[in-house]
């Protein structure tokens, strides 16, 4: 008797129907600004958008200053104790800003019902690791800091993040376990959407998915040489846990849901992250989207597939920061 064959999913019809028209990926030797450009473009329409109370800020911590946020107030909020968001945006450390991820933010605000603070932190290659790191952190002790003055509740935190930003979202929540005894936030939740956290290039959804929709291997190449120009990526375990979390102590970490897509190349990188933090004893919950690729929850506004997964993450977030 022969085995049966495992046929595996597409992607999504309406989503491939627009990656068609809007190819995204690009090389190193196209430049950032070819990049950032391509993500720039991809702009939501105002009357999707959900109307928000919104605030630009520029924030500091220690000796790091001139960062700036744009917070977010979910409808019909009540003047104090909400829970708070700290949103890292994707892009490869490299592209993207509070505009281009202006529409996830407000997501989570809505879907969360939570203060969100979206973070623009530096970009490489003008400012390649660990800058974006450092000023991330100083936005988060500004965040414990402050969360009171913006209506919410210091002792619900949490942290979320795409791509880059998830990667960036895993590291907050260890530096914040670490400095929990030095006055750093208490973090409730981390939630990670397809995020980098082994680098282990080797992991068998880069080969599959070496050509995939948004993200290819020749992007991840360009974002790599701006990102950590000079750093042997070769052996991942030798790498710091600022720039790789799974290569750090996970004991004591907050909860994570952790959503990964089918047709993205670092798929099984947030699923190997999903098994070390279980591992260590968190409360780790993964999801990996049959239909999708990287970046899918830039469409949910319009992709349902897109939706429908990004309202997975948005339930376990705020179940966390509403028990």
């Amino acid at each position: 008797m022969t085995e049966p064959i495992i046929t595996r999913p597409g992607i999504d019809p309406i989503l491939k129907m627009m990656l068609d028209a809007i190819p995204m990926t690009f090389c190193a030797a196209d430049g950032v600004e070819v990049a950032r450009q391509r993500l720039a473009a991809l702009k939501v329409p105002p009357e999707l958008l959900p109307d928000l109370r919104i605030e630009n800020r520029t924030v500091g911590y220690g000796g790091h200053t001139d960062i700036p946020v744009r917070i977010y107030w979910p409808p019909e909020a009540a003047d104090q104790d909400l829970p708070v968001v700290v949103y890292y945006h994707g892009g490869g450390w490299a592209l993207g800003d509070l505009d281009t991820h202006d529409h996830v933010a407000r997501a989570h605000a809505v879907g969360a019902e939570a203060i969100v603070v979206s973070v623009g932190y530096r970009l490489a290659p003008e400012h390649p690791y660990p800058a974006g790191i450092d000023d991330s952190w100083a936005a988060l002790r500004w965040v414990g800091e402050h969360a009171a003055e913006l209506g919410g509740d210091p002792t619900r935190i949490a942290v979320a993040g795409d791509s880059a930003g998830g990667n960036i979202s895993a590291i907050m929540a260890q530096l914040a376990r670490d400095h929990a005894d030095k006055g750093g936030p208490s973090l409730a939740f981390q939630l990670l959407w397809y995020p980098s956290c082994i680098g282990d290039l080797t992991l068998p959804s880069f080969t599959e998915n070496a050509t995939a929709p948004i993200l290819d291997l020749e992007v991840i190449d360009a974002f790599l040489s701006w990102y950590v120009p000079g750093i042997d990526i070769t052996d991942h375990s030798s790498l710091p846990s600022t720039l790789a979390p799974g290569n750090g102590d996970l004991s004591g970490l907050p909860p994570a849901f952790i959503g990964t897509a089918e047709h993205d190349p670092l798929r099984d990188d947030g699923a190997r992250y999903a098994e070390l933090l279980a591992a260590a004893g968190v409360p780790a919950e993964w999801y990996n989207e049959p239909n999708l690729v990287h970046g899918y929850v830039n469409f949910a506004l319009v992709v349902p597939t897109a939706a429908e997964a990004t309202d997975r993450g948005l339930a376990a977030l705020r179940k966390a920061l509403h028990p």
